[in-house]
Protein backbone atom coordinates (compact mmCIF):
# COMPACT_ATOMS: atom_id res chain seq x y z
CA UNK A 1 0.00 0.00 0.00
CA UNK A 2 1.59 3.57 -0.62
CA UNK A 3 2.27 5.59 2.09
CA UNK A 4 0.18 7.92 3.26
CA UNK A 5 1.19 11.59 3.57
CA UNK A 6 0.41 15.44 4.47
CA UNK A 7 2.93 17.65 2.90
CA UNK A 8 3.50 20.95 4.66
CA UNK A 9 5.52 23.28 3.09
CA UNK A 10 6.60 26.86 1.99
CA UNK A 11 7.83 26.81 -1.68
CA UNK A 12 10.20 27.53 -2.24
CA UNK A 13 12.34 25.52 -4.91
CA UNK A 14 13.07 22.87 -3.07
CA UNK A 15 9.76 22.16 -1.72
CA UNK A 16 8.03 22.12 -5.22
CA UNK A 17 11.01 19.40 -6.15
CA UNK A 18 9.20 17.34 -2.91
CA UNK A 19 6.40 17.72 -3.99
CA UNK A 20 6.76 16.82 -7.61
CA UNK A 21 8.61 13.72 -6.24
CA UNK A 22 5.35 12.50 -3.86
CA UNK A 23 2.87 13.36 -6.79
CA UNK A 24 4.67 11.00 -9.42
CA UNK A 25 5.94 8.09 -6.84
CA UNK A 26 3.36 5.31 -6.41
CA UNK A 27 4.82 4.62 -3.06
CA UNK A 28 3.01 7.52 -2.03
CA UNK A 29 -0.80 8.45 -1.49
CA UNK A 30 -1.06 12.34 -1.04
CA UNK A 31 -3.48 13.09 1.38
CA UNK A 32 -2.94 16.59 1.77
CA UNK A 33 -0.53 19.80 1.09
CA UNK A 34 -0.48 22.77 3.55
CA UNK A 35 1.46 26.15 3.40
CA UNK A 36 3.15 27.81 5.93
CA UNK A 37 5.06 30.98 6.26
CA UNK A 38 8.97 30.69 5.83
CA UNK A 39 10.91 30.93 2.22
CA UNK A 40 8.59 33.87 1.82
CA UNK A 41 5.25 35.31 3.05
CA UNK A 42 2.62 32.64 3.41
CA UNK A 43 0.79 34.50 0.60
CA UNK A 44 3.48 34.10 -1.60
CA UNK A 45 4.52 30.34 -0.86
CA UNK A 46 0.65 29.29 -1.24
CA UNK A 47 0.29 30.98 -4.43
CA UNK A 48 3.76 28.78 -5.31
CA UNK A 49 1.95 25.82 -3.92
CA UNK A 50 -1.03 26.26 -6.15
CA UNK A 51 1.38 26.69 -9.07
CA UNK A 52 3.18 23.88 -8.60
CA UNK A 53 -0.19 21.95 -8.58
CA UNK A 54 -0.96 23.52 -12.04
CA UNK A 55 2.03 22.52 -13.47
CA UNK A 56 1.89 18.37 -12.01
CA UNK A 57 -1.99 18.74 -12.97
CA UNK A 58 -2.49 17.19 -9.02
CA UNK A 59 -5.97 17.53 -8.55
CA UNK A 60 -8.45 15.84 -5.45
CA UNK A 61 -5.75 16.72 -2.78
CA UNK A 62 -6.94 19.57 -0.53
CA UNK A 63 -4.38 22.37 -0.81
CA UNK A 64 -4.76 24.72 2.80
CA UNK A 65 -2.82 27.73 3.65
CA UNK A 66 -1.71 28.08 7.44
CA UNK A 67 0.68 29.95 9.65
CA UNK A 68 1.51 33.13 8.30
CA UNK A 69 4.18 33.93 11.30
CA UNK A 70 6.30 32.49 13.76
CA UNK A 71 4.64 31.44 16.94
CA UNK A 72 6.82 34.04 19.21
CA UNK A 73 9.60 35.18 16.48
CA UNK A 74 9.47 37.92 13.80
CA UNK A 75 8.75 36.32 10.43
CA UNK A 76 12.31 35.91 8.38
CA UNK A 77 12.29 34.66 4.90
CA UNK A 78 14.62 34.02 2.51
CA UNK A 79 15.03 35.65 -0.90
CA UNK A 80 18.85 35.70 -1.03
CA UNK A 81 17.68 32.07 -2.07
CA UNK A 82 14.14 31.49 -3.48
CA UNK A 83 14.09 35.49 -4.83
CA UNK A 84 10.96 38.25 -4.48
CA UNK A 85 8.25 34.91 -5.31
CA UNK A 86 9.65 32.61 -2.93
CA UNK A 87 10.35 30.34 -6.62
CA UNK A 88 11.70 32.91 -9.29
CA UNK A 89 12.84 31.03 -11.96
CA UNK A 90 10.13 29.67 -14.27
CA UNK A 91 7.36 31.57 -15.63
CA UNK A 92 4.71 30.35 -12.72
CA UNK A 93 1.44 29.52 -13.80
CA UNK A 94 -1.88 30.25 -12.85
CA UNK A 95 -3.32 28.23 -10.75
CA UNK A 96 -6.01 25.82 -11.59
CA UNK A 97 -7.54 24.78 -8.51
CA UNK A 98 -8.95 26.68 -4.92
CA UNK A 99 -8.08 26.78 -1.98
CA UNK A 100 -9.15 24.44 1.05
CA UNK A 101 -11.40 26.96 3.39
CA UNK A 102 -9.79 25.07 6.41
CA UNK A 103 -6.52 26.57 8.22
CA UNK A 104 -3.57 24.05 7.43
CA UNK A 105 -3.91 23.26 11.13
CA UNK A 106 -7.60 22.55 10.82
CA UNK A 107 -6.63 20.02 7.50
CA UNK A 108 -3.99 18.36 9.23
CA UNK A 109 -6.11 17.17 12.30
CA UNK A 110 -9.09 16.58 10.39
CA UNK A 111 -6.69 14.03 7.62
CA UNK A 112 -4.99 12.77 10.32
CA UNK A 113 -8.31 11.78 12.72
CA UNK A 114 -10.09 10.18 9.72
CA UNK A 115 -7.56 8.07 8.66
CA UNK A 116 -6.33 4.60 11.14
CA UNK A 117 -3.85 5.22 13.66
CA UNK A 118 -0.38 4.26 12.69
CA UNK A 119 -1.53 5.26 8.83
CA UNK A 120 -0.18 9.10 8.13
CA UNK A 121 3.05 10.40 7.98
CA UNK A 122 3.78 14.25 8.76
CA UNK A 123 5.98 15.70 6.02
CA UNK A 124 7.38 19.20 7.42
CA UNK A 125 9.68 20.78 4.51
CA UNK A 126 9.35 24.18 6.43
CA UNK A 127 8.89 25.80 9.54
CA UNK A 128 7.24 23.97 12.05
CA UNK A 129 4.56 26.44 13.23
CA UNK A 130 1.51 24.41 11.38
CA UNK A 131 2.38 20.74 13.01
CA UNK A 132 3.36 22.16 16.56
CA UNK A 133 0.01 24.17 16.41
CA UNK A 134 -2.05 21.02 15.45
CA UNK A 135 -0.20 18.45 18.19
CA UNK A 136 -1.44 21.37 20.53
CA UNK A 137 -4.99 22.33 19.76
CA UNK A 138 -5.54 18.11 19.17
CA UNK A 139 -2.87 16.34 21.26
CA UNK A 140 -4.41 12.92 20.05
CA UNK A 141 -3.04 13.02 16.71
CA UNK A 142 0.36 12.55 19.01
CA UNK A 143 -0.48 8.89 19.24
CA UNK A 144 -1.89 8.27 15.67
CA UNK A 145 0.57 9.68 13.15
CA UNK A 146 2.80 7.19 12.02
CA UNK A 147 5.97 8.93 11.81
CA UNK A 148 7.14 13.09 11.49
CA UNK A 149 9.70 13.18 8.28
CA UNK A 150 10.97 16.84 8.83
CA UNK A 151 13.34 18.45 6.52
CA UNK A 152 15.08 20.90 8.88
CA UNK A 153 17.85 21.12 11.70
CA UNK A 154 21.77 20.00 11.42
CA UNK A 155 23.43 17.84 13.97
CA UNK A 156 26.87 18.85 12.96
CA UNK A 157 26.27 22.19 10.79
CA UNK A 158 23.81 25.49 10.28
CA UNK A 159 22.76 27.67 7.47
CA UNK A 160 20.77 30.37 8.77
CA UNK A 161 23.39 30.82 11.71
CA UNK A 162 26.50 28.95 12.46
CA UNK A 163 24.78 26.40 13.71
CA UNK A 164 20.73 26.42 13.54
CA UNK A 165 18.89 25.81 9.93
CA UNK A 166 16.67 27.90 8.54
CA UNK A 167 13.60 26.01 8.69
CA UNK A 168 14.20 25.24 12.75
CA UNK A 169 15.58 29.31 13.52
CA UNK A 170 12.30 31.05 12.01
CA UNK A 171 10.35 29.13 14.82
CA UNK A 172 12.38 27.41 17.48
CA UNK A 173 9.27 27.62 20.08
CA UNK A 174 7.07 25.47 17.16
CA UNK A 175 10.38 22.76 16.60
CA UNK A 176 11.02 22.69 19.97
CA UNK A 177 7.15 21.40 20.33
CA UNK A 178 7.35 18.99 17.33
CA UNK A 179 10.67 17.71 18.56
CA UNK A 180 9.20 16.90 21.87
CA UNK A 181 6.08 14.93 21.38
CA UNK A 182 6.22 11.20 21.68
CA UNK A 183 5.92 9.98 18.49
CA UNK A 184 8.51 8.91 15.76
CA UNK A 185 10.38 10.90 14.40
CA UNK A 186 13.25 11.71 11.90
CA UNK A 187 15.58 14.29 11.25
CA UNK A 188 16.54 14.87 7.31
CA UNK A 189 18.97 17.65 8.19
CA UNK A 190 21.83 19.72 6.41
CA UNK A 191 24.48 16.96 7.27
CA UNK A 192 21.94 14.88 4.98
CA UNK A 193 20.48 17.19 2.32
CA UNK A 194 23.94 19.09 1.76
CA UNK A 195 24.85 15.34 -0.21
CA UNK A 196 21.59 15.95 -2.69
CA UNK A 197 23.41 17.72 -5.10
CA UNK A 198 21.58 18.66 -8.28
CA UNK A 199 25.21 18.38 -10.38
CA UNK A 200 25.48 18.87 -13.98
CA UNK A 201 24.90 15.10 -14.54
CA UNK A 202 21.53 15.22 -12.49
CA UNK A 203 20.34 18.03 -14.77
CA UNK A 204 20.89 16.59 -18.22
CA UNK A 205 18.70 13.52 -16.68
CA UNK A 206 16.44 16.16 -15.37
CA UNK A 207 16.57 17.70 -19.01
CA UNK A 208 16.04 14.33 -20.92
CA UNK A 209 12.73 13.38 -19.81
CA UNK A 210 11.59 16.26 -21.65
CA UNK A 211 8.18 17.18 -20.36
CA UNK A 212 7.37 20.60 -19.22
CA UNK A 213 7.06 19.52 -15.69
CA UNK A 214 10.78 18.33 -16.09
CA UNK A 215 11.59 21.42 -17.85
CA UNK A 216 10.46 23.85 -14.95
CA UNK A 217 12.40 21.85 -12.53
CA UNK A 218 15.21 22.54 -14.57
CA UNK A 219 14.17 26.01 -14.32
CA UNK A 220 14.12 26.21 -10.86
CA UNK A 221 17.47 24.28 -10.41
CA UNK A 222 19.19 26.78 -12.77
CA UNK A 223 18.11 30.00 -10.48
CA UNK A 224 18.50 28.11 -7.13
CA UNK A 225 21.96 26.72 -8.09
CA UNK A 226 23.28 30.61 -9.18
CA UNK A 227 21.83 31.70 -5.61
CA UNK A 228 22.81 29.13 -4.12
CA UNK A 229 26.63 29.75 -5.54
CA UNK A 230 26.32 33.28 -4.47
CA UNK A 231 25.20 33.05 -1.46
CA UNK A 232 26.50 30.28 0.24
CA UNK A 233 29.27 29.17 -2.18
CA UNK A 234 27.55 25.59 -3.61
CA UNK A 235 29.01 24.78 -6.79
CA UNK A 236 26.14 22.83 -7.21
CA UNK A 237 22.79 23.42 -5.40
CA UNK A 238 21.84 20.62 -2.38
CA UNK A 239 17.93 20.23 -2.78
CA UNK A 240 16.74 19.34 0.62
CA UNK A 241 13.12 18.63 1.10
CA UNK A 242 12.83 15.85 -1.42
CA UNK A 243 14.84 13.95 0.94
CA UNK A 244 12.51 14.16 3.58
CA UNK A 245 9.97 12.56 0.66
CA UNK A 246 12.79 10.43 -0.54
CA UNK A 247 12.60 8.96 2.56
CA UNK A 248 9.36 8.11 3.33
CA UNK A 249 9.49 6.44 -0.20
CA UNK A 250 12.24 3.98 0.08
CA UNK A 251 14.13 4.51 3.35
CA UNK A 252 17.15 2.49 2.32
CA UNK A 253 17.97 5.59 0.38
CA UNK A 254 19.79 7.09 3.06
CA UNK A 255 21.06 5.71 6.63
CA UNK A 256 19.72 7.02 10.12
CA UNK A 257 20.53 7.04 13.94
CA UNK A 258 18.58 6.78 16.70
CA UNK A 259 19.74 9.40 18.83
CA UNK A 260 17.87 11.88 21.29
CA UNK A 261 17.18 15.47 20.23
CA UNK A 262 16.27 19.29 21.03
CA UNK A 263 16.14 22.46 19.99
CA UNK A 264 18.16 25.54 21.65
CA UNK A 265 15.43 28.27 22.68
CA UNK A 266 17.61 30.74 24.62
CA UNK A 267 21.42 30.60 23.58
CA UNK A 268 22.63 33.68 22.33
CA UNK A 269 24.89 31.98 19.38
CA UNK A 270 22.57 28.98 19.35
CA UNK A 271 19.34 29.99 19.08
CA UNK A 272 17.64 27.37 16.89
CA UNK A 273 20.08 24.35 16.86
CA UNK A 274 19.31 21.30 17.25
CA UNK A 275 21.29 19.24 19.51
CA UNK A 276 21.99 15.33 18.87
CA UNK A 277 23.50 13.50 21.52
CA UNK A 278 25.89 10.95 20.66
CA UNK A 279 27.53 10.44 23.30
CA UNK A 280 25.78 6.82 24.44
CA UNK A 281 23.59 4.51 22.73
CA UNK A 282 20.45 5.91 22.74
CA UNK A 283 17.92 5.00 25.31
CA UNK A 284 15.07 2.76 24.79
CA UNK A 285 12.50 5.20 24.95
CA UNK A 286 13.97 7.76 22.81
CA UNK A 287 11.53 8.43 19.40
CA UNK A 288 13.80 10.64 17.28
CA UNK A 289 16.79 9.55 14.63
CA UNK A 290 18.68 11.62 12.41
CA UNK A 291 19.68 11.05 8.77
CA UNK A 292 23.19 10.67 8.39
CA UNK A 293 24.15 9.42 4.70
CA UNK A 294 22.29 9.27 0.93
CA UNK A 295 22.41 7.12 -1.35
CA UNK A 296 23.32 10.17 -4.15
CA UNK A 297 22.17 8.00 -7.05
CA UNK A 298 19.05 6.00 -5.79
CA UNK A 299 18.01 9.31 -4.53
CA UNK A 300 17.79 10.93 -7.71
CA UNK A 301 16.50 7.87 -9.78
CA UNK A 302 13.59 8.64 -7.22
CA UNK A 303 13.47 12.36 -8.61
CA UNK A 304 13.30 11.32 -12.34
CA UNK A 305 11.22 8.30 -12.01
CA UNK A 306 8.61 10.53 -10.63
CA UNK A 307 8.96 13.09 -13.22
CA UNK A 308 8.70 10.60 -15.72
CA UNK A 309 5.63 9.25 -14.28
CA UNK A 310 4.11 12.81 -14.33
CA UNK A 311 4.39 12.93 -17.64
CA UNK A 312 3.50 15.87 -20.38
CA UNK A 313 0.97 18.39 -18.72
CA UNK A 314 -0.65 21.02 -20.85
CA UNK A 315 0.14 24.09 -19.03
Amino acid sequence: MPHKIILDCDPGHDDAVALLLAHGSPEIDLLAVTTVVGNQTLEKVTRNALAIARVANITGVPFAAGCDRPLVRTIENAPDIHGESGMDGPELPEPAIELDPRHAVDLIIDTVMAHEPGTVTLVPTGGLTNIALAVRKEPRIAGRVKEVVLMGGGYHVGNWSAVAEFNIKIDPEAAHIVFNEKWPLTMVGLDLTHQALATDEVANRIAAVGTKPAKFVGELLEFFGQTYKDAQGFDFPPVHDPCAVAYVIDPSVMTTRRVPLDVELTGTLTLGMTVADFRAPAPDDCTTSVAVDLDHQKFWDLVVDSLERIGEVDL
